[in-house]
Formats: C-alpha cells, sequence, structure tokens
C-alpha cells in the first residue's frame, strides 16, 4: 500500500508519567525530555500505521492506554517519545467536558470549537442549523454548558464533532451516555461516515459495536498492544482475557490457557484465546433439532436445543455451564447459565459423565450465528462464579433459515405479536 493511503502512523510512540521527587527534579526531566524517577509507562513504544478509510476498534481493561493513546493522537496530549503524522483533519469526541468551557453557553462553544478546528465564522455559520438540529437540546443551546445534563452534554459534543466535516473521527466511549434514541441515532450517523470512507477510531465496552463499526481491533494491555487483528478474534480473546483476570485478581489461581501467537513484544503476558483447563472434557457440543438429530441449519422458529456432554476429570462440587449466542454482527443474542436459570448440576464425581440440554424456540432472524460454552465451577452473586474451568467460542456454528410460514417481521427475535382491533360507529347527532 503506497504511503500516501495511510490516514495516521505512529513510530516509537510511548507516553511516560514522571515520578519525579521534588518541582526541580520535574523540571529538569521537562526540560532533558527524560524521566528520572522510574515514571508510570501509561503507553510503551509502539508503531502503527493506520490506511484511510479503516476504522479500528480499540479494547481493554481501564487503565490499558486505550485514552491515552486517542488523546495523542488528537493532539491534547505531547508523546514522551517518537512521533505521530496525521494526515487530514481530526475531530475528536474525548471524555466528557473536554474541549468545552462550562462558563460559555451551548452557541459559544459551538463557535469556539469549531474555529480551533481550523473553521472560519462564514463555515461554522453554514453549519450552525445542522448541529443545533442534530443535538435536539432546544433553548439549552443559549445557556452555559455547566447546567447541561451528562446526556445534553454529549448530544452537542457529538453534534459538533460529526458536522467539523473530519477525515478522522475518534470516539471515546462517549456514547454510552444518554438515552437509547440519541445512541441510535449516533450510530446511524457512524454509519453513514463510514460508507463516506472517514477513518474511525472507536473505543466501546459493547463488543456488538467494535463488530459492526470496525475493520479491525486492538487490544492494549498495561500500556501495550498485545493483539492487532480482526474484531472477532480481539473480542473474544478480551472477553477470555477478563475471565482468566477476574479470576486471578479474586483467588490468585494461575491459569492455564491458549495463547495467541500475535502477543506484541518478548515480555507480553500471555493473552488467552480460550480458557482450557484439564480439568474437564467436552465429549459433545452440537445443535439438536427436537428429534434430537445433530443440525447446522433449521427454519426460524423450530425447536432446538444447544446439546452438551461433558467428562469431569475430577470431583468439583457446584459446576456449572452456560451458553451464549452471537449474531454475524458480534451481538448477544442470548445468554444463561445453569447458575442463572437456578437449576444446578449438582456434585459431580471424577470420571463422571454429565449431560446438559438447553431447550429452546428458536425465533430467530435468517442468518448465521455462533455458540460460545463456559463451564465454571461455585457460582455466586448475580452469574460470577470462583473457577472458570472452559470457556471456547464458535463450538455450535448454526444457520436460521426464513420460516416463509410465518409473518413478515424484521430485528433480532420475532416477538409473535397478536393484533387486535376493535371499532366503534360515532352516534348520530
Amino acid at each position: 500500500m503506497n504511503a500516501d493511503d495511510d490516514a495516521i502512523r505512529i513510530t516509537g510512540l510511548s507516553k511516560v508519567y514522571a515520578r519525579a521527587d521534588s518541582p526541580l527534579a520535574r523540571l529538569r526531566d521537562a526540560i532533558a525530555a527524560h524521566d528520572s524517577g522510574g515514571g508510570f509507562v501509561a503507553l510503551a513504544p509502539l508503531d502503527l500505521t493506520v490506511p484511510r478509510g479503516q476504522a479500528v476498534g480499540l479494547v481493554g481493561r481501564n487503565g490499558s492506554g486505550k485514552s491515552t493513546l486517542l488523546s495523542i493522537i488528537a493532539g491534547v496530549l505531547a508523546p514522551t517519545t517518537g512521533s505521530v503524522e496525521v494526515r487530514g483533519r481530526v475531530s475528536a469526541l474525548l471524555e466528557l467536558g473536554s474541549g468545552f468551557n462550562p462558563e460559555f453557553t451551548g452557541r459559544e462553544n459551538v463557535y469556539f470549537n469549531a474555529m480551533l478546528h481550523g473553521l472560519s465564522r462564514a463555515e461554522i455559520d453554514a453549519r450552525y442549523a445542522a448541529i443545533v438540529a442534530f443535538a435536539e437540546i432546544g433553548d439549552y443551546i443559549d445557556r452555559p454548558v455547566k447546567t447541561y445534563s451528562s446526556g445534553m452534554f454529549v448530544r452537542l459534543a457529538f453534534a459538533v464533532a460529526i458536522n467539523l466535516q473530519p477525515d478522522i473521527l475518534i470516539v471515546d466511549e462517549a456514547l454510552s451516555v444518554g438515552d437509547i434514541y440519541f445512541q441510535q441515532k449516533c450510530f446511524d450517523k457512524l454509519r453513514e461516515l463510514r460508507a463516506a470512507g472517514i477513518t474511525l477510531f472507536f473505543v466501546s465496552h459493547n463488543s456488538g459495536a467494535i463488530f459492526r463499526f470496525c475493520d479491525r481491533a486492538l487490544l492494549l494491555e498495561h500500556g501495550r498492544v498485545v493483539l492487532d487483528g480482526d474484531p472477532k478474534s480481539v473480542i473474544e480473546t478480551y472477553e477470555s482475557h477478563l475471565i482468566v483476570e477476574n479470576e486471578r485478581e479474586r483467588e490468585a489461581i494461575a491459569a492455564t490457557v491458549t495463547t495467541t501467537p500475535e502477543a506484541a513484544g518478548a515480555d507480553a503476558q500471555p493473552i488467552p484465546a480460550e480458557v482450557d483447563r484439564a480439568e474437564v472434557d467436552v465429549v459433545v457440543a452440537e445443535i439438536r433439532s427436537a428429534t434430537g438429530d445433530p443440525v447446522h441449519a433449521f427454519i426460524s422458529e423450530e425447536r432446538i436445543a444447544v446439546h452438551v456432554e461433558l467428562r469431569f476429570r475430577q470431583s468439583f462440587d457446584d459446576p456449572h455451564v452456560g451458553f451464549k449466542i452471537r449474531n454475524r454482527y458480534g451481538d448477544v443474542i442470548f445468554e444463561t447459565t445453569t447458575y442463572s436459570m437456578r437449576r444446578p448440576i449438582g456434585a459431580v464425581a471424577a470420571g463422571e459423565i454429565v449431560t446438559i440440554d438447553f431447550p429452546f424456540t428458536a425465533a430467530l432472524i435468517e442468518g448465521d450465528y455462533t455458540v460460545t460454552l463456559g463451564i465454571a465451577d461455585g457460582g455466586f452473586g448475580e452469574g460470577s462464579f470462583r473457577h472458570q474451568l472452559l470457556y471456547r467460542h464458535d463450538v455450535a456454528p448454526f444457520r436460521v433459515l426464513r420460516n416463509a410460514d410465518s409473518i413478515h417481521w424484521a430485528g433480532v427475535v420475532n416477538l409473535f405479536p397478536r393484533v387486535e382491533i376493535c371499532r366503534a360507529l360515532t352516534p348520530a347527532n
């Protein structure tokens, strides 16, 4: 690919926050551009190239370096080392409050923010009506921003960001704020911008949004990019990683995991693609029809079952099994466990084989789906477990076909609605 096709080129980029013992030492480090106190590494040295028109999703736990990276790309934070070459206008929707003066009115902030991005007053005048219409905050546009709710603030901030006509748009979890109507409106606009070829950096804890909007995903951990790949593999790895990390924090148990070959750096910690301990074997995991036959495709609204057969290699007091169904966009359509359903398996002995069936009516829209299987021991709280035995993706992919005998409907799942009509004649005068 020609270098001119790149929207962003990052070389040797890092961010270290100094831990100098005195103001004089901090000043000396700032002048010398180094850290004498063994500072906190918010972002380890990174090389990254993003082609024009690519949508990149960032995932990782809080404090992993996502916001630091985006802030440097947006130009609001200076790196410690390295360089960022950005080609095109950048518009960033970072943490709530970023770029707006709380004492200014909404109108004043629109003009102030747009001028900071290089727009003339005439250009802002031409876009002002579109900004106000998208934000839908009414008369509050002429009130100080400090009087806004968080939802009103993000409405105006997003409206400004998209109407700057950026070449590169950065969105850092801001869309988690606000009502569902406005979130849907924002996602529709992101689809429109993606179709127009904008370059997008997107941070969200909603894995389905990463699946839908991104061509590529980065997994950050302790300031390092430990995985760079397609959204599906990165999200699946991140989910498994969270399970293991949460368990380690809870019980300091070292997990035996399948690791991804893409882990960056010789000193990077193994990142689990799947949790797969040697304490239980999956003999069978498949979709079965109402007659008990294995199936890979079926008609919507048929009765099917997620069928699992397990061989336990050691005894457990409180084992549980669960499954998760995702559509082709990565949205979780349904998820449950025997613990959540209040149907415990009970204690099992070493060598025992246990069969579990989850029968249901699959009233799903036509399309392709995958099943993730989870096995754990020791349920507590609202669906948490003390010891994860297995977490495996794509154990039973299946396809749902359109039901020609059903009503015509759209969406995700058929709710089997009824129609009730009542008519009455208006009495004559």
